[in-house]
């Protein structure tokens, strides 16, 4: 039944009839199978000969009825007629005659194409070569139509790969990767609590991806997060480091977030040892920040991480709140010592050293995300 099933679905597919949707699905399952694309090829020829050879043995069959037909009626005789009613018969059905000889030749011509390569004789089953020759050319398309249902069955029941809603979000903020072979980034305690449903990285490409939230610092606005989506493919290590010790005084530094749906880059420089009211969990910046930038990394000249953006001062444009990088390894500590299964580890590479601005940020940027929610 299923290898019914199946030839039905080829010959559907080959007559144009089935649906939009199945032949979309269809032909993906072509594109994407070359195996099964040539089985698909091989079944359509495979078809399109047995209807020939339907054709000529329905054929062949019409004219072995149409001469016992003619025999019963006495009109013609298998055993050889004598002269006088030989020519009174190609007087009379000459014109019938002449057709069915020359369709006859055309049978025999076929046929004789057909067989002339093979011998006559039957094989102790009482086949003939052709027959033989045939059934092996059929036992062969049996097998590699079953092999094709099973890969269409195989690729059928696999769990298929769904087209994913672009999730409406409330806000949008960014994040960066930490542990890129866990799939960790850091981002906004403020952030991570504003995804009460949903929480989605969305990396420099436009896709989006799963997350969730596994370490929550409201104190020092810090937030871990891992990316938990199966279709996610791990980067490379990370091409930056962490500084653990504080940034010096004026020390020459980058941002890249998502104030906006694309990655921005701006710069600027140390203002301040200390953030807010001496909060020695910060430093202060002077530098363009806007909404969306929660969660960019700071980083310096080298390469180097040395802080997260948390906050804008609102009387004061242009001075910025970054928490200090070495809270992203307490927050990394504080994870493992809590929980043994969330083993977060930071090891950056001094990839970004020596390199051209330019440069740097194409490297980052594979490692930067926008963090949405609702």
């Amino acid at each position: 039944m299923e290898d019914i099933l199946l030839i039905d679905a080829v010959e559907r597919f080959l007559n144009g009839e089935m649906s939009p949707e199945e032949k979309i699905y269809f032909e993906d399952l072509r594109k994407n199978n070359p195996e099964l694309d040539q089985a698909v090829v091989e079944q359509s020829i495979f078809l399109q000969n047995l209807g020939k050879y339907s054709k000529q043995r329905n054929f062949q069959q019409a004219l072995q009825n149409v001469e016992g037909k003619l025999v019963k009626e006495g009109f013609i005789s298998r055993d050889t007629p004598e002269p006088g009613k030989v020519v009174f018969l190609w007087q009379k059905y000459k014109k019938t005659i002449a057709v069915a000889a020359c369709i006859a030749g055309v049978v025999s011509i076929f046929m004789s194409s057909l067989v002339g390569s093979v011998k006559t004789t039957k094989n102790e089953a009482g086949l003939t070569p052709l027959v033989v020759k045939l059934n092996e050319k059929v036992d062969a398309q049996v097998a590699k139509t079953k092999n094709l249902e099973g890969k269409v069955r195989d690729l059928e029941t696999a769990t298929p790969v769904a087209v994913k809603q672009r999730l409406e979000s409330k806000f949008r903020a960014t994040g960066f990767m930490i542990d890129a072979g866990n799939n960790y980034l850091i981002t906004n305690a403020h952030v991570a609590n504003e995804a009460k449903n949903h929480l989605i990285v969305e990396n420099n490409n436009g896709e989006q991806f799963t997350a969730k939230v596994v370490y929550l610092n409201p104190e020092n606005d810090i937030a871990i997060i891992k990316i938990i989506d199966p279709n996610f493919k791990k980067l490379g290590p990370l091409p930056y480091n962490f500084r653990k010790n504080d940034a010096n005084l004026g020390e020459q530094i980058f941002v890249l977030g998502f104030p906006k749906q694309e990655i921005v880059y701006t710069e600027g420089y140390i203002s301040a040892k200390n953030g807010y009211q001496m909060d020695t969990s910060f430093c202060q910046l002077v530098t363009q920040a806007n909404v969306g930038n929660s969660g960019s990394p700071v980083i310096n000249k080298n390469g180097e991480i040395v802080g997260v953006i948390s906050s804008r001062e609102t009387n004061d444009a242009g001075v910025v709140f970054a928490v200090k990088s070495v809270n992203i390894f307490r927050a990394a500590d504080n994870v493992s010592k809590k929980d043994k299964k969330e083993n977060i580890k930071i090891s950056g590479s001094n990839k970004l050293r020596g390199l051209s601005r330019e440069n740097q940020i194409t490297k980052m940027s594979d490692y930067v995300f926008m963090i949405k929610g609702n």
